[in-house]
């Protein structure tokens, strides 16, 4: 069983005492349980807030670990994935647009899925003889490393229950395809009154699955493999994820399995933040 380590902090505008307690506690835990190699990459994972939001943590709160980090040698950048929906998260190049914006900007930052969610490795499971996944879709940056320390916001989430250190690890490492997975029946869906039949999605689909020229455009199932990259380029809306056949216990279940390939084989070390909490 991992230690658990609390620090009382009373406000979120203390970036002084937030950052001190935060090198103590990645001290306290390396002391003792000696989790990092230095001599490997050491990336912090992290979420970039959403565009116009500002109850995620701030970069400003994580600036003695990245010194910690620094001080001994190990190599150390952001990394994240893409997100599912439609946003300027949804794409690597307005990704890192608005986490500079968000004063992301000490270290260099990695989006781990590629530039549409294309570049994932699939983790084996089974071993573990879990109830809905073989095998998970994780970014391919992160799923190559050995290390990480995952910084995560703790909030009320409307499906989840809670966010933290295991939303992190499943929604935030898995690519665009694992989340679709997690999020409905692995497959979109595309609302052929928003099509415009652009064609976009049909020219990037690897499978050929998005069928346009047709009365009633459809995606071809049989064909489909869920990887969801329709989703990021369709510059109409018209492809959406099928978010009433997700459960929210089925949902849950998921993020654990995925959460558990996400940390396979990896050494971490986790700090959740209980600040700035949306209400």
């Amino acid at each position: 069983m991992s230690k658990v380590y609390f620090t009382p902090i009373n406000s979120y505008s203390n970036t002084k005492e937030i950052n001190s307690a935060s090198k103590k506690l990645i001290e306290k835990i390396q002391n003792q349980e000696k989790i990092l190699d230095f001599r490997k990459n050491t990336p912090l994972k992290v979420h970039f807030g959403e565009d116009k939001n500002n109850t995620f943590i701030e970069p400003k709160n994580f600036i003695e670990i990245i010194k910690y980090l620094k001080k001994n040698k190990s190599k150390t950048f952001y990394i994240e994935t893409n997100v599912l929906y439609k946003g300027r998260r949804t794409i690597k190049k307005d990704h890192l647009k608005l986490a500079k914006e968000h004063a992301f900007t000490q270290i260099p930052i990695v989006i781990a899925d590629g530039n549409t969610g294309e570049n994932y490795k699939e983790i084996d499971i089974t071993k573990h003889k879990t109830k809905h996944f073989t095998k998970c879709k994780i970014g391919k940056k992160i799923a190559e490393q050995k290390q990480m320390i995952v910084l995560a916001h703790f909030k009320g989430h409307i499906l989840a229950g809670f966010g933290g250190a295991i939303k992190q690890l499943s929604m935030g490492c898995a690519s665009r395809g694992g989340k679709l997975a997690m999020h409905a029946q692995s497959k979109p869906i595309l609302n052929p009154i928003k099509c415009k039949k652009c064609h976009t999605c049909e020219k990037n689909c690897s499978v050929n699955a998005c069928i346009i020229d047709t009365l009633i455009p459809y995606i071809d199932y049989s064909k489909c493999i869920g990887c969801a990259k329709c989703i990021a380029v369709c510059p109409f809306g018209a492809v959406q994820v099928n978010w009433i056949s997700t459960l929210p216990k089925e949902f849950r279940e998921k993020l654990a399995e995925y959460a558990l390939a996400t940390q396979q084989n990896k050494k971490i070390i986790y700090i959740n933040f209980l600040l700035n909490i949306t209400k």
